[in-house]
């Protein structure tokens, strides 16, 4: 049963690494915000037919604090941030893109603090400051003296913009109070992710940027919506049932060594100098701000 289990936990980081990797390959042919409504009504139409029974009535429970939630979490987590990590991919390259995931944990704790009134003590500091040395490192391809000109790379950007917009979802689902189970949560969540992307769709039309879909387009978002979400999401579920939360949660750093091996299998793209020092101190800094909350959790 244990083998089974790193079996699936290992599918389910190469599937979550692996949405990185399809967006990079199919940028041309994809339009990010028509591709991130299609996979949201993908994941609709798979899951309505579990939830169309119960879900009216539990919606009539929800409170307004409820809603206030839910609509934030469909704002943070809905879509718009895999919009932004696709539309970067536009500009930089899946290794770079992908080293921004483990700074989900610092993202984390500076939004936690003023969230969830968690204070960070200065050994926490001292772990944000190294991290975002790597991030910089990376995001100025190893040139850090083009901070003074401000000269980053657009698409960094929006990795990491999109990695921040995760962790605030992350920080808000600590904030549920509701009684919606998983699919009926997922629904919510697609559909008020659908709403937060009408204006970037409405900008894609009105710009007239293509947004009808290739055949290869059209696979990207399947994948991305079947295999990045609804797959990974059960595999994920059940990793922490067999494996437990700490254990499972401690691979997720794995992801960045992952999709850097898939890039270079698919894409050939290999990692550089900055890479490697960047994500060498990116995982230094979140360790240090890891720390104390391991010592409090001992």
């Amino acid at each position: 049963m244990r083998a089974a289990a790193y079996f699936v936990l290992l599918a389910t980081l190469l599937l979550w690494s692996g949405n990185w990797i399809v967006a990079r390959a199919v940028r041309a042919d994809v339009a990010p915000g028509v591709a991130t409504a299609g996979r949201l009504l993908i994941v609709l139409a798979v899951l309505l037919p579990f939830a169309w029974r119960s879900l009216p009535a539990s919606l009539r429970a929800l409170r307004r604090r409820d809603w206030r939630v839910l609509g934030a979490l469909g704002f943070f987590g809905g879509g718009l941030h895999l919009s932004m990590q696709w539309l970067g991919l536009h500009y930089t390259t899946a290794t770079s893109g992908t080293l921004y995931l483990s700074t989900a944990p610092i993202f984390i704790m500076l939004l936690a603090a003023p969230l969830l009134a968690e204070p960070i003590a200065p050994r926490q500091w001292a772990g944000v400051l190294v991290s975002f040395c790597g991030v910089t490192l990376i995001a100025t391809r190893g040139r850090p003296a083009a901070v003074a000109t401000l000269s980053f790379n657009v698409g960094d950007l929006l990795a990491l913009g999109s990695m921040a917009m995760w962790a605030a979802y992350t920080v808000f689902l600590r904030l549920r109070r509701d009684a919606l189970n998983t699919v009926e949560f997922l629904c919510v969540i697609c559909v008020f992710g659908l709403g937060w992307m009408t204006p970037w769709v409405a900008w894609e039309v009105w710009r007239g940027t293509q947004v009808l879909l290739s055949p290869l387009g059209m696979l990207a978002v399947a994948y991305s919506a079947i295999g990045s979400l609804l797959l990974a999401y059960a595999g994920w579920g059940y990793v922490v049932t067999r494996l437990g939360a700490a254990r499972a949660g401690a691979t997720m750093h794995l992801m960045p060594a992952l999709a850097v091996m898939l890039a270079a299998i698919f894409l050939g793209e290999y990692p550089r100098w900055f890479h490697f020092a960047g994500i060498a101190l990116i995982l230094t800094g979140v360790a240090l701000a890891s720390m104390r909350a391991r010592r409090a959790a001992a």
